[in-house]
């Protein structure tokens, strides 16, 4: 439940910037706690099944691959997938033809895994999403995909001028 709805009180009017920003820091906090809820539940954490959940749809997909899909950078992942196969719902096999490449699957714990229905962020979202009309989900991922680029952008843009300002300082050399 949001802190508003719990609250009788209406939040202060923020101007449609940090409503917005307001709005992703509670759908972020509600994400960690379901996703903490099922780790104490089903054993795997949200970010968990969704990697069970793709490599259940495409057997035999590579950690690079998985990776590609999910957005992920692939050190994030790998700490995802070595959990995964402690666990024993993932495994990890050799490709047949490139000995270097690794091929995931599910064990039957990951098939059992990919196949909850209730007690998930996918459950939660599959609700939302059939009730919400096509048209407005398409323009809610729209406006996701451009600030995910803008956020990207501006953090690169950031990270060279920390760089730019951090190599000025070093070698004591001023712009020219």
């Amino acid at each position: 439940m949001a802190h508003h709805e719990l609250n009788s009180t209406p939040p202060p009017a923020l101007g449609s910037v940090l409503e917005f920003m307001r709005e992703l820091w509670l759908m972020e906090h509600q994400l960690a706690s379901v996703s903490k809820r099922m780790q104490a539940d089903l054993g795997v954490t949200g970010l968990q099944r969704l990697v069970i959940r793709v490599i259940g749809k495409f057997p035999g997909l590579s950690a690079g691959d998985l990776s590609s899909i999910l957005y992920t950078h692939p050190s994030t992942l790998s700490g995802v997938l070595r959990r995964l196969e402690a666990a024993n719902a993932i495994h990890r096999d050799t490709h047949p033809r490139d000995k270097r490449r690794v091929q995931l699957s599910l064990t039957a714990k990951g098939r059992k895994l990919d196949s909850l229905q209730e007690g998930t962020v996918e459950a939660c979202v599959r609700r939302v999403l059939e009730s919400v009309p096509p048209a407005r989900i398409n323009n809610v991922g729209a406006v996701l995909r451009l600030l995910s680029a803008e956020l990207a952008k501006g953090f690169q843009l950031k990270s060279g001028a920390r760089v730019a300002a951090e190599v000025r300082r070093r070698t004591g050399r001023q712009r020219v």
